[in-house]
C-alpha cells in the first residue's frame, strides 16, 4: 500500500499547485454524461455503472437497488452520446418524433431490470462535478470532482440469527465519504482518493469489521486515460484504454461476486492493477483486473492480503443489446499458505452472464452460468451456481414489476472426501439474497417473488418473499452464528451427518425509499424470518434454545452536500 498511496501523494502534489489552471479545450462536462437526481427526478442505490463523461445510460435505465439510498435512471446521459452518434433527424419527421427516436439510439448500453444487480456508478453517485454543484464561484471548473455523504441507519434486530445470544439489539450505523477526482486538464494522468469513516453505536455485541473501520482511504489511485486510443465504435463513440493503480473500490456485473457492498456499514476495497478497453456506451467492452484483498481493520489503517490475489477479466459484448447483454468472464483466486500458515488455495471460475427484454412484451430476464474448479489445500476445487431470473412490467402509471427469481450456489456434499465442492463467492456482497443479511452466495437453494412499484416520482416500494434451503445438507449456513466471531465462534453452523436437515427458512420482506429534499433521501424497510428445521436443530445444539423466527426493522437516512 505505501507504493500505491505513495504514488498517489506524489500525483496530488503535482497537480494541486495547478488547481486556478483553465481546464483544457477538450473538456467537456461531466453531467452531459452523468446520472444526476435532478434529471431523474428519483434517486435510487445500486443505479447501473455511470462513468463520468464516458457512461451514459438509455431513458428509464433504472436498476434495482440494496442499500436503500436514492440514485438516478441517467437518461440525459444518452442525449450528449446520441447527438454524436445520430446526428441530424432525418427529413419530414416531426422534431418531438425525432428527438424521441435519437433518445431511444443513444447507445448500446441497456440496463438489467433484475432485482438489486446495477453496480455502483463509477466514481460513486454522491459526486459531481465542481462546476454542477451550484456554487457560483466554481462554475469554471470542469476537472474536479467532489462528493461529501453521511449515512445513518436505526436497526431494530430481535432474535439475529446470526448471534450467539439471541436477544433484542439496537444499533446505530453511521457511515461518512468524501471523495476527491481529477480528470482531463492533465490527461493522460488521472487520479482520485474516496475517505470513509464507519462507526457503530449503541450496540450490544463486539465490534467487528462489517460495522467499524475508522478514518479509512477505500480508495487511492493514479490513471492513465487515453480517449480515442482504441478507434471509434459503429455510434462513433470514443473507446478509450484506462489503466488504473493503487487502492480501488468497484462494482462489476450483478455485484454478487465483486461489489463494494454498499448496504454493509463497510467497503470491499482492494490494491493492485486494472486495466479499461472501451467504455460502457461502446458494443463492446473489456475489463482485467490483479488485485490483492485489503483487510479491514477497525481502528488502524487497513492492509492488504500479501498471500492472496484475486484476477480476472469480463467482457461486455453489446452488439444486440436492444434484446440481450452477453458478459462472459473469468476469475481466479490464489493463496499462498506458506506465508500465513494457511492452505494453499487456487481457484478458477469462468462464467456467463446474460440479461435483456423481449421486446415490447414488458417481459425481462437475467442469467448467470458459473464454474469453478482448482485445488483447495490437498482437496480438488469443484463446484458451480446458476442464477435465472424472470420479470414482467405492466403498462401503468406506478410501473408495477412483478419478478420470479432462483438462485442456487452448490455445497460440500461430503466433508470426508478429497473434493470441496463449497461454491467460492469471491468478493460480492449478500444483501440481495435476504433483506436481513442471513443468506450468502454458497450451499444455497432460493426461489423468490418480488413486487416493486413506484406510486410517486419520489416514492418506490418493493416486498417478496423468499424460501431457502442448503444445497447440501452435510455443509454450513455461513451466516449463523458468525456475528460473534470467524467460523461461529465455536459455534457449529454444519451439521457434517446432515440429521439437521436442509431447509434453512423463509422471510417475508419489505421497504419504501422516499426522496425527501433535494439532498436527503430516505428509507424504511421490515423483515420477518421464520426459521426453518436447519437452523433450529443448530440453534437448540448450540444455545439450548431456538425461537422459531427474527424480525428486522430499520430506518435509514442519507443526506448528500450535492
Amino acid at each position: 500500500m505505501k507504493l500505491y498511496l505513495g504514488t498517489v501523494v506524489a500525483f496530488a502534489l503535482v497537480i494541486l499547485p495547478w488547481s486556478g489552471a483553465q481546464a483544457e479545450a477538450n473538456t467537456i462536462g461531466t453531467e452531459k454524461f452523468k446520472m444526476t437526481e435532478q434529471e431523474s427526478g428519483f434517486a435510487q442505490n445500486g443505479a447501473a455503472p455511470v462513468e463520468k463523461k464516458e457512461k451514459a445510460h438509455p431513458p428509464g435505465a433504472g436498476g434495482k437497488s440494496d442499500g436503500d439510498t436514492l440514485a438516478g435512471n441517467a437518461a440525459a446521459g444518452n442525449a450528449a452520446a446520441g447527438n454524436a452518434a445520430a446526428g441530424k433527424p432525418a427529413a419530414g419527421k416531426p422534431a418531438a418524433a425525432a428527438i424521441k427516436e435519437e433518445k431511444k439510439s443513444t447507445g448500446y448500453f441497456r440496463p438489467s431490470s433484475s432485482y438489486s444487480t446495477q453496480p455502483e456508478s463509477d466514481p460513486p453517485r454522491y459526486v459531481r462535478t465542481l462546476s454542477k454543484t451550484g456554487i457560483e464561484a466554481f462554475k469554471d471548473i470542469h476537472w474536479l470532482d467532489v462528493g461529501i455523504d453521511h449515512r445513518t441507519r436505526y436497526e431494530f434486530r430481535s432474535n439475529d440469527i446470526r448471534r450467539t445470544e439471541l436477544r433484542l439489539d439496537q444499533p446505530f450505523l453511521l457511515r461518512s465519504r468524501a471523495y476527491f477526482g481529477i480528470r482531463e486538464i492533465f490527461d493522460p494522468l488521472r487520479g482520485a482518493v474516496e475517505f470513509q469513516d464507519s462507526r457503530r453505536y449503541n450496540g450490544h455485541f463486539p465490534p467487528d469489521d462489517r460495522d467499524f473501520n475508522e478514518h479509512e482511504l477505500i480508495q487511492a489511485y493514479a490513471e492513465l486515460y487515453f480517449k480515442g486510443a482504441l478507434g471509434q465504435d459503429g455510434l462513433k463513440q470514443e473507446r478509450p484504454l484506462r489503466l488504473r493503480v493503487g487502492r480501488m473500490a468497484y462494482e462489476a456485473l450483478d455485484r454478487r461476486l465483486i461489489g463494494r457492498n454498499e448496504w454493509r456499514n463497510t467497503t470491499n476495497t482492494f490494491e493492485g492493477f486494472r486495466i479499461n478497453l472501451g467504455q460502457e456506451v461502446n458494443d463492446w467492452e473489456g475489463d482485467l483486473w490483479a488485485y490483492q484483498p485489503v483487510q479491514r481493520l477497525l481502528t488502524e489503517f487497513d492492509e492488504r492480503i500479501e498471500n492472496q490475489w484475486f484476477y480476472g477479466a469480463i467482457a461486455h459484448w453489446r452488439k444486440w443489446s436492444d434484446f440481450i447483454t452477453l458478459q462472459p468472464y473469468y476469475m481466479g483466486l490464489t493463496q499462498d499458505g506458506s506465508k500465513t500458515g494457511e492452505i494453499d488455495r487456487h481457484i478458477h471460475s469462468p462464467a456467463l452472464r446474460g440479461y435483456g427484454k423481449i421486446g415490447d412484451t414488458g417481459l425481462d430476464f437475467d442469467f448467470n452460468l458459473i464454474y469453478q474448479f482448482g485445488r483447495n489445500g490437498t482437496q480438488a476445487h469443484q463446484a458451480h451456481a446458476h442464477i435465472t431470473e424472470l420479470g414482467y412490467t405492466l403498462q401503468h402509471a406506478w410501473k408495477p414489476r412483478i419478478s420470479a427469481f432462483y438462485g442456487y450456489a452448490s455445497g460440500d456434499r461430503n466433508p470426508n472426501d478429497n473434493v470441496n465442492n463449497r461454491f467460492e463467492r469471491f468478493f460480492g456482497f449478500s444483501r440481495p439474497w435476504s433483506a436481513d443479511d442471513y443468506i450468502v452466495f454458497e450451499n444455497i437453494k432460493s426461489p423468490k417473488i418480488k413486487l416493486e412499484f413506484q406510486p410517486s416520482k419520489d416514492l418506490r416500494i418493493d416486498g417478496g418473499y423468499s424460501w431457502y434451503w442448503l444445497a447440501s445438507d452435510t455443509d454450513r449456513l455461513n451466516n449463523l452464528f458468525r456475528g460473534n466471531g470467524s467460523n461461529g465462534g465455536g459455534f457449529s453452523n454444519r451439521d457434517a451427518t446432515g440429521s439437521s436437515g436442509d431447509f434453512i427458512g423463509h422471510n417475508f420482506d419489505i421497504r419504501a425509499r422516499y426522496k425527501l429534499a433535494k439532498h436527503i433521501n430516505t428509507t424504511i424497510g421490515y423483515s420477518h424470518f421464520t426459521s426453518g428445521e436447519f437452523v433450529r436443530n443448530r440453534q437448540i445444539a448450540a444455545l439450548g434454545r431456538s425461537p422459531g423466527s427474527s424480525d428486522f426493522f430499520y430506518v435509514e437516512v442519507v443526506l448528500s452536500a450535492f
